[in-house]
């Protein structure tokens, strides 16, 4: 099915341009990341766990609200099945674990006062994510990045194919990243879990791409390099135009309808899919063209 007619959008031409925006770009999240400083989660700093059993049923929605609204919008809630039972687990903040337990009694007594409850349980929780699983977690990332440069280069006989690749990859989740940062947005699993398959998401499309690159350097061997990368450009902008539009309407309606427990998540994809596409077409391509021109003088 094909979105567009027949197109010849001279995508090369526009390089520098979009070398210079995705150089603001990154400088933005890299100045955001860097002197701001992370919001990290619960799973990484550890908290207070307080487990609380009302006396009559209450929302997790509602229950959420009500934290935000007095400086607890960082909280974790989890709502046993079939009971009156929350498990609240609150950020590390300045104050100790009795302080906590203080303030979550007063929120409850002031907002919910025909709801009677009893605190049962009151702990200090380590991250989820300690020292040994960030150190692992970041091996895993640079062996997978270095995999991915490795098949690339033996699938299309050259480095550059790889390297430029995993360039638009890393460009795609380092600026997700700083929008996440600039916005205040905490940083959780389920963010790292968006980074990765965002990560898997941009290379597939820069893949396709390569793939009728390939191609046509193959068939239409006369013609000079710039030509060739545009045409395969455009021959595949209706699959990436597709491939985007449908998975931006899926993940839409999970950003709207799914509920503030994965909203940050689909959030976190929406901004992928946008960059993940944009960098396909003007970052992965455009600096094969860049390589193969400066090898060729």
């Amino acid at each position: 099915m094909q979105f567009f007619g027949k197109t010849n959008f001279k995508f090369i031409e526009k390089r520098k341009k979009a070398f210079i925006l995705s150089g603001l770009m990154i400088l933005v999240s890299g100045y955001a990341i860097f002197h701001k400083g992370v919001n990290l989660g619960i799973d990484f700093t550890g908290g207070t766990l307080v487990q609380i059993n009302f006396s009559q049923e209450i929302a997790v929605g509602g229950m959420r609200e009500t934290l935000s609204r007095h400086e607890l919008s960082g909280a974790t809630i989890q709502k046993f099945p079939n009971t009156n039972v929350l498990i609240i687990r609150v950020k590390s903040l300045d104050v100790g674990p009795l302080e906590i337990v203080q303030k979550l009694t007063s929120v409850f007594q002031e907002e919910f006062p025909q709801n009677q409850f009893t605190i049962e349980r009151n702990e200090v929780v380590g991250p989820v994510v300690g020292e040994y699983l960030k150190k692992r977690g970041i091996k895993a990332f640079l062996f997978a990045f270095l995999g991915i440069i490795i098949y690339v280069a033996w699938r299309f006989i050259g480095g550059i194919w790889g390297l430029a690749g995993v360039t638009a990859l890393t460009h795609d989740v380092f600026i997700t990243f700083g929008i996440f940062t600039i916005l205040g947005k905490e940083i959780t699993l389920p963010i790292v879990a968006a980074l990765l398959t965002l990560a898997g998401y941009s290379i597939n499309d820069t893949i396709v791409v390569y793939d009728r690159i390939r191609e046509n350097i193959r068939l239409q061997y006369k013609k000079p390099l710039i030509e060739i990368i545009n045409s395969s450009i455009n021959e595949t902008l209706s699959r990436t135009t597709m491939t985007s539009l449908t998975t931006l309407l899926v993940v839409l309606s999970i950003f709207i309808l799914g509920g503030p427990v994965i909203h940050d998540f689909s959030f976190a994809i929406l901004i992928g899919i946008f960059i993940g596409t944009y960098s396909s077409i003007f970052i992965a391509s455009p600096l094969v063209y860049e390589w193969k021109v400066k090898k060729s003088r």
